[in-house]
């Protein structure tokens, strides 16, 4: 099984690029009304579609607050420390600051991309 999360966007080519740099990841599909963001140029890691298409009946509404809510795009990232400076040169929203999860026993930083949706970047857990 490989999850292939997608979310309704009101700019698929700029949330492509803010992903793009924000996960050093590429575009699999490209264009306005569709996109698939690939890890190392292989395996999709998220789709985004255009809010405005209407192929998809079941997206939702994009007017009704907040998106996804209950609902997180977590992203284990190899280059943590990278990570966290991509999303500070983009400007990213951070709802909580770079920390320790003891629990989980990796680093995170919790982030808002710009259509809302709570993004949570993990860094790989501590050699134990």
């Amino acid at each position: 099984m490989r999850p292939q999360p997608m979310i309704a966007v009101r700019d698929v080519a700029a949330s492509s690029r803010w992903y793009q740099e924000l996960l050093g990841c590429t575009s699999g599909h490209g264009g306005n009304e569709y996109e698939q963001l690939l890890d190392r140029g292989r395996k999709m890691i998220l789709q985004l579609h255009d809010w405005d298409r209407e192929e998809h009946p079941h997206m939702g509404d994009p007017d009704a607050r907040p998106l996804g809510n209950g609902v997180l795009l977590w992203f284990a990232v190899d280059d943590f420390d990278a990570a966290v400076e991509r999303a500070r040169g983009l400007g990213a929203e951070v709802l909580e600051k770079p920390h320790h999860n003891p629990l989980a026993g990796h680093h995170e930083i919790w982030l808002r991309d710009p259509d809302g949706y709570v993004i949570v970047l993990a860094g790989a857990p501590a050699a134990t």
